[in-house]
């Protein structure tokens, strides 16, 4: 029986590097602590590192492999005894492992009756490496003085005197629609934050009052707080403009109460305030590692507590299809879930069992409203032509049946590409995009875009009859004559379409009504910029929060970029050296989060916190009154997803 080998499996993994850090050996070592012996199995083995068919393998060889995933079997004949242990040695990998996340997270042994048993996998080693593995938010340098305990840091602050902390803030009804949604939004949003710390109480509870009062000739996200011995005003157009300034107050009221030595709450003065870029995103990968609603719902509460105004939502992958397609029900009962046995194989750390998930069109309708109460627009992303395993084995129909030939993504998943030349590719978009446009009332609508082959359908006759009818070679000039097309039909809707940076080759997507988030390398958002393209900065040296905080092996995250650390990307600016009619182009900056090394959730944690905050800051406050000194002062107070910190 399958419980008779209940914590019967232990798998350790030890990387050993060459010199210079290029090469090495990946060992994997798989323990039998069972009641008997085992021969004719198998070991699966999902986590970011990749196994491809260059691999040098010893002791061992790959039976499947997809992507990420890999099922390895020993030698012919080889049993493996109670108490005993099989070592296979691989080299060459895909590429070499530079932190503790990058090797196996998951790791299960599977029988020959088909059955699989789960490993205890541990985190890979580093024999040269005895430091602890880093997990939880990283904890800054807390030395420099600051009068309140603010981020992003305001355009003036001015304030005097100090008081006790307050014990909640009573905020006056009556201060017309806007005011009241936002007080509303503001008891919802600390609520979800900071439940039972009572940030909202009315004056009978000791709350400080708290007047909102509307000045139309404020801009749509500014506020101007003025603070009084017997409470506080906030002044501003909108609902954002309030729920940011009692945002404002909520942040000083938990720095006074929290640390009360360090920061008070004033009784005279003046804050103003107002952001520097229109366009501050945070960018969700939902594909590679699902996270259910009440996880999304905290989170917009934390984008929200980081006046982060755009939430482009990463929904579809090579590895999962998460949103509910009411014409194409297949997308998610294949697309959505892995495991042993499954169309889609563990992947990226899940484990033999069926997981996965989908977010249904009630729950997305409910997540994207409340994100409006937060001032936060949703920017939903279906990722084509490229990136689309999950969905071309959902629907098969969608492949082009006379395409004779493999190639492989960069991630190492074949034939993943939607054919440009298949005209049933077409109608099925506009079907799912048509669905989708009912359930995201942004104006903007992403498209992906990036990371296409450049062997993709180099053996689809069909392909070669479009590249014919073009004058074109390569798979460029097709992708862009799909995305054309693609954005008209979204441009029918209503919508401005987003895509990554690779959207402008082979001839490029329209201009008008288009904006691309520039992610490859510093330089490469000046460059859209120059050619006239509406541009996010978003690169993956300064702004992708799944790379490492540091060089360290014992630091979670990825390196094909290199590493950020908190410095580094709060100092980053992401117009230095642009032109003025490049930076008239200038739309704002994004944090991408993308899902890999994050099996973890105190991974999540130490990957993206505080870097989230360093690059909210970047977006609202003026370069001239940035301070990384205070900013490192400041953040240990600003929330996290899952409540883990750096030694915790």
């Amino acid at each position: 029986m399958v419980a008779d080998w209940h914590d019967s499996f232990v798998l350790r993994s030890v990387w050993l590097p060459e010199p210079g850090g290029k090469a090495g050996t990946y060992r994997l070592i798989l323990g039998n602590r069972g009641p008997a012996a085992i021969e004719g199995f198998r070991l699966g083995i999902s986590g970011p590192a990749r196994i491809n068919e260059a691999a040098e393998i010893t002791n061992g060889r790959v039976v499947t492999q997809l992507s990420n995933y890999a099922e390895l079997a020993p030698p012919p004949g080889f049993v493996l005894g109670p108490g005993a242990e099989w070592t296979i040695a691989i080299g060459k990998l895909d590429y070499p492992l530079r932190h503790w996340t990058d090797g196996a997270t998951t790791g299960f042994v599977i029988f020959g009756d088909g059955r699989a048993v789960p490993a205890i996998t541990h985190p890979t080693e580093r024999p040269d490496v005895s430091e602890s593995y880093r997990r939880g938010t990283m904890r800054l340098a807390a030395d420099a003085d600051a009068p309140v305990s603010v981020i992003p840091w305001p355009n003036l602050v001015d304030v005097a005197g100090r008081r006790s902390p307050p014990q909640g803030f009573d905020i006056a009804a009556g201060g017309g629609a806007a005011a009241n949604a936002a007080r509303d939004a503001f008891a919802e949003l600390t609520g979800l934050l900071f439940p039972g710390e009572g940030l909202v109480r009315p004056a009978h509870e000791d709350g400080l009052p708290v007047m909102l009062e509307e000045d139309e000739a404020l801009g749509a996200e500014a506020c101007r707080i003025g603070f009084f011995s017997h409470g506080a005003k906030i002044e501003a157009a909108t609902e954002t403009g309030f729920l940011y300034g009692l945002v404002t107050l909520g942040q000083m009221l938990r720095g006074a109460r929290l640390e009360r030595q360090r920061f008070g709450f004033p009784v005279s003065g003046t804050i103003e305030d107002s952001p520097a870029m229109g366009f501050r995103g945070c960018h969700l990968d939902v594909a590679r590692r699902f996270y259910g609603t009440d996880e999304i719902s905290r989170f917009l509460a934390i984008l929200c507590w980081n006046k982060l105004n755009r939430f482009h939502w990463h929904l579809s992958d090579d590895e999962a299809w998460r949103v509910e397609i009411d014409a194409y029900p297949r997308l998610t009962e294949i697309g959505a879930w892995r495991g042993h046995g499954l169309v889609l194989p563990p992947l990226l750390g899940s484990g033999p069992e069926k997981s996965g998930g989908i977010y249904s069109k009630a729950d997305i309708r409910l997540l994207v409203a409340q994100a409006k109460r937060f001032g936060i627009e949703v920017i939903p992303e279906i990722d084509v032509p490229g990136h689309c395993y999950a969905m071309l084995e959902a629907l098969p129909e969608l492949k082009d049946a006379g395409e004779n030939g493999i190639y492989h993504s960069i991630q190492s998943f074949p034939n993943n590409c939607l054919n440009p030349a298949i005209e049933a590719v077409y109608g099925a978009l506009e079907t799912i995009f048509s669905e989708m446009v009912e359930l995201f009332p942004s104006r903007y609508f992403h498209v992906g875009a990036d990371e296409v082959p450049a062997a993709a359908w180099e053996t689809s006759g069909a392909a070669d009859a479009m590249r014919t009818r073009l004058g074109a070679t390569g798979a460029a000039p097709l992708q862009a004559a799909f995305l054309k097309r693609v954005q008209a039909f979204l441009t029918s809707k209503g919508k401005i379409t987003g895509a990554w940076e690779e959207a402008a080759h082979g001839g490029g997507i329209d201009k008008v009504d288009c904006y691309l988030v520039g992610w490859v390398n510093v330089e490469g958002s000046q460059k859209l910029a120059s050619e006239g393209y509406d541009v996010v900065v978003a690169p993956g040296q300064a702004y992708y929060l799944d790379m490492a905080n540091s060089a360290d092996w014992h630091e979670p995250g990825a390196g094909w970029a290199g590493w950020s650390s908190p410095e580094k990307t709060y100092g980053f600016d992401p117009v230095a050296g642009w032109s003025a009619a490049e930076r008239a182009n200038f739309l704002g900056v994004q944090a991408c989060i993308w899902s890999e090394p994050m099996t973890d959730r105190a991974v999540f944690d130490r990957l993206v916190f505080p870097r989230l905050s360093a690059i909210a800051e970047t977006g609202w406050t003026a370069l001239p009154n940035k301070s990384f000194a205070r900013f490192s002062a400041l953040c240990g107070l600003m929330p996290n997803l899952y409540g883990r910190r750096e030694g915790e």
